[in-house]
């Protein structure tokens, strides 16, 4: 059974396991409308359970924009949810605003004591593209170049060497003038998930955006998952890749903070026509799987809007990531 609503488009999600039981979020938006393509602008979030990453209970919106005005008043995009040092539960968020007719990407952060329902941390807004490490980054929005300025998707994890926590995202650099070279993996650090702080980013070029990061360890080898659209590959990724596709491939490195590189080809989980994307890795009793959503059907047809079924990973013998057949 895949994770789907019968009158709304299902897309991007994230999860985090709670005993025995996985909670998933993931964007959403009405059929009603009249195009696809503008589910992004009318977006909220959905809440969901399972113990078997297959079969799902629905519980509703759990998160939306903010009133206008407000930073984050346009959309709530894609995000990560993780538990705090006294046991409150910590989502990060992707934020966009009317104001700046959700040009500008910024992250934002809530807090629930249930997994549903979400308050912001003062006005949500926990890290924007400022400073003079925000100059490492495209902090302004370039008009021609690409059509947003990118800082979104936050994935954050415990710091592995450390008692604080780090942050992953979606971004740009400053400088190249290819807008292909251009695409990076953010970074920030914080001691309390209250205040962080902006660092350089871990990893730059490859595709002109690297969206959806996950960083995770698997048998003693850092990966970080990304998505992105075979359009969007530069010519130093088609090299390590070999066939260039739209869906899922990753970074490997032996510490999170990297250095990290493409990981050599064929990717993870591409096709053309796309058939899922955003995907995210889940471990479960031992095995990985790779949950994302489908675009279209490889027949041909219109936006499905739904999360497949978890579909088997394995790594080979020399530690790369690769789908399996087996159940």
């Amino acid at each position: 059974m895949v994770l789907a609503l019968p009158d709304k488009w299902v897309w991007d999600s994230w999860y985090v396991r709670d005993g025995d039981l996985w909670h998933a979020y993931f964007l959403q938006a009405s059929k009603s409308l009249p195009d696809p393509e503008d589910r992004h602008w009318h977006v909220t979030q959905g809440h969901a359970t399972s113990t078997d990453l297959v079969n799902w209970t629905q519980l509703g919106t759990c998160f939306a924009p903010a009133d206008v005005p407000a930073w984050d008043d346009l959309t709530t995009w894609t995000g990560s949810v993780v538990k705090g040092e006294d046991g409150s539960w910590h989502l990060f968020y992707t934020g966009a605003s009317c104001a700046d007719q959700g040009l500008i990407q910024r992250i934002g952060h809530a807090t629930s004591d249930d997994l549903h329902n979400w308050a912001r941390v003062g006005d949500g807004l926990c890290l924007d593209l400022t400073g003079d490490v925000g100059a490492q980054y495209e902090a302004d929005h370039l008009p021609g170049h690409w059509h947003d300025r990118a800082m979104r998707d936050p994935w954050v994890m415990r710091d592995p060497d450390g008692d604080g926590w780090l942050m992953y995202f979606t971004a740009r650099t400053a400088g190249p003038a290819d807008p292909l070279d251009a695409g990076a993996i953010g970074f920030a650090t914080s001691k309390d998930l209250d205040h962080w702080t902006l660092e350089e980013p871990v990893f730059a070029g490859a595709a002109g955006q690297l969206e959806v990061p996950q960083v995770f360890e698997h048998a003693g080898r850092w990966f970080c998952l990304f998505c992105t659209d075979a359009r969007f590959w530069a010519e130093d990724g088609r090299a390590v890749i070999g066939e260039a596709l739209t869906g899922t491939h990753y970074l490997i490195a032996d510490n999170p903070r990297g250095p990290w590189t493409l990981a050599p080809g064929p990717m993870l989980d591409g096709a053309e026509p796309v058939q899922r994307y955003a995907a995210r890795i889940l471990e479960d009793g031992g095995k990985m799987r790779l949950m994302g959503f489908r675009w279209f059907d490889p027949a041909g047809g219109p936006f499905i809007g739904e999360i497949a079924d978890p579909a088997p990973v394995i790594t080979t013998k020399d530690g790369l990531l690769r789908l399996s057949d087996a159940a």
